[in-house]
């Protein structure tokens, strides 16, 4: 099932969502439905508040980083090589290294890209859908899609990530976003 993508301006974005209990939803089934959300709208990474559920859950699959024609194997980030999971109750232990810009965006708030700096590396602790708790450290894109996706479940964007100025100059185009007043070709789920 392909989930509508919730927008820039609904409340649910900037809520901290809450762990899941182990089996009070299925994490699999909602995990399948939001990678085919996720592949849908071309996406790298998915978190739950984006698709209306206030819920500790993302996926992400940093593959399409590594695949394009003209990508030679020296251009290909090793960190993405079978970078495709599921985080469930996730909890960052600590973010090292270089803070490195990116442009990065996201299905939310389409149409708009911009440079975000995060540290190099990410070592995370969660759940993958059988319950298994782990603990990893990942490094370069696979550390920063954890890291935007992440702030999802806190419910921060990466847009709060920009300096005031950059902020300013990109409050009409959120507010058209919030507004509805976006051409995207996926689904989104705009208030009335």
């Amino acid at each position: 099932m392909i989930y509508q993508i919730i927008p820039y301006g609904d409340p649910v974005l900037r809520k901290v969502a809450v762990d899941i209990e182990k089996d009070s939803v299925d994490v699999k089934k909602m995990s399948e439905d939001m990678f085919e959300t996720m592949y849908a709208a071309s996406g790298v990474g998915l978190a739950a508040p984006q698709v209306g559920l206030s819920l500790r859950m993302f996926v992400v699959d940093g593959r399409p980083f590594n695949e394009g024609e003209d990508m030679t194997e020296e251009d290909k980030d090793p960190s993405l090589v079978d970078f495709k999971k599921v985080f469930i109750n996730a909890e960052i232990l600590s973010e090292d290294g270089e803070e490195w810009g990116f442009e990065e965006g996201c299905l939310s708030i389409p149409g708009i890209r911009q440079d975000v700096y995060r540290p190099e590396y990410v070592t995370i602790k969660y759940f993958d859908t059988d319950w298994n708790e782990l603990t990893e450290t990942y490094e370069g894109l696979a550390a920063r899609i954890i890291q935007h996706e992440y702030d999802h479940i806190d419910g921060i964007l990466f847009t709060d990530h920009l300096n005031p100025v950059k902020k300013r100059m990109l409050k009409n185009k959120l507010a058209d976003i919030t507004k509805g007043k976006v051409k995207v070709d996926y689904k989104m789920k705009f208030s009335k």
